[in-house]
């Protein structure tokens, strides 16, 4: 038999854990979201939720561009440390390893099997939400080889966060 949940604390699950990464100003970053979907098949496009308090969030709004990184369960200890400290408060990118995206300006954490390289297309704020939406066009995917098949991503095979 069914029962009521409470409405505040159900979410559709599983959700992804992704690390946002970004670049303004020469300044990069990246923080843990997991607030992440596809949006689109053609074009590509996914959907990331950031909080506008988030040091992120305006370097996003303003260059209009980021990567969506996916961890694998060995990126575990660096996934919870990017979604606890601000870089307000240290550089989070400096220990962790990190290439320029070939098509937008912002790094790729190249220790997660695979990379979205984005440039946003519109962004909604729900009345009273707490996460603005940005939806990012894909310009480019990267993935490790051994997890490619065909150029197909196989998800099945990486041990993902």
């Amino acid at each position: 038999m069914k029962k009521d949940a409470i409405i505040d604390k159900s979410r559709i699950e599983p959700k992804p854990n992704t690390i946002i990464s970004c670049r303004k100003d020469d300044v990069d970053n990246a923080l843990a979201v997991g607030f992440a979907s596809n949006a689109s098949l053609e074009p590509a496009m996914v959907m990331v939720g950031i909080v506008p308090t988030r040091y992120s969030y305006h370097m996003i709004k303003d260059t209009g561009k980021f990567v969506v990184n996916i961890p694998g369960k060995d990126f575990a200890d660096e996934f919870k440390y990017l979604g606890t400290v601000s870089r307000r408060d240290e550089d989070k990118l400096a220990n962790i390893n990190t290439a320029d995206g070939d098509v937008v300006d912002a790094p790729i954490l190249t220790d997660c099997p695979v990379n979205f390289e984005c440039t946003v297309v519109t962004s909604v704020k729900p009345e009273n939400g707490t996460h603005e939406l940005f939806i990012g066009k894909v310009e480019k995917v990267h993935c490790d080889e051994e997890y490619l098949e065909d150029g197909i991503i196989q998800w099945d095979k990486i041990d993902l966060l």
